[in-house]
């Protein structure tokens, strides 16, 4: 998919976006739109994962050596759990992707955690930027097509 962007790149070229058609107009603000809903669908992904880790950094806060013996849910799927019972309060089994886990201790665990949903909120910040740059450009096109259509109507009637 080709790229559009309102900053020149060095290994693209500017185009006057007055100098196309009302179709190539109508065509690139399709493909803008496409993009921009991969942008939205991303950001709803990572604000996702970003919940998770920070709920998962949240669960930590709470176990400390008072929570050994205690009875506890363990997730086997998004929706299924089993019982099960806290033996070692000083060390954590995390996911770390794609069906990976890893065994860290406690302070470990959270720092994980928290560097995950920094590096999460992080991309966030970067895809809402390109997207509101895409969404501007978008917005030009729109203005674009309307003034070309007034001027064939205006062409028109004036004949």
């Amino acid at each position: 998919m080709a790229q559009i962007s309102s900053t020149e790149q060095p290994h693209m070229k500017q185009i006057d976006l007055t100098t196309l058609n009302i179709q190539q107009l109508s065509t690139l603000k399709q493909q803008l739109d496409q993009e921009l809903d991969f942008f939205q669908d991303s950001l709803t992904s990572l604000k996702v994962a970003q919940q998770k880790f920070q709920t998962s950094n949240e669960t930590l806060q709470n176990i400390d050596s008072s929570s050994e013996g205690k009875e506890i849910l363990v997730p086997l799927t998004g929706s299924m759990y089993v019982p099960g019972t806290l033996v070692d309060t000083n060390n954590v089994i995390i996911d770390i992707g794609t069906r990976y886990y890893v065994e860290k201790d406690i302070p470990a665990a959270k720092n994980y955690f928290e560097r995950k949903t920094k590096f999460v909120a992080e991309q966030m910040e970067k895809i809402q930027f390109v997207g509101l740059e895409k969404s501007k450009i978008r917005d030009a096109i729109i203005e674009i097509i309307q003034m070309k259509l007034n001027q064939q109507q205006q062409a028109q009637n004036s004949m």
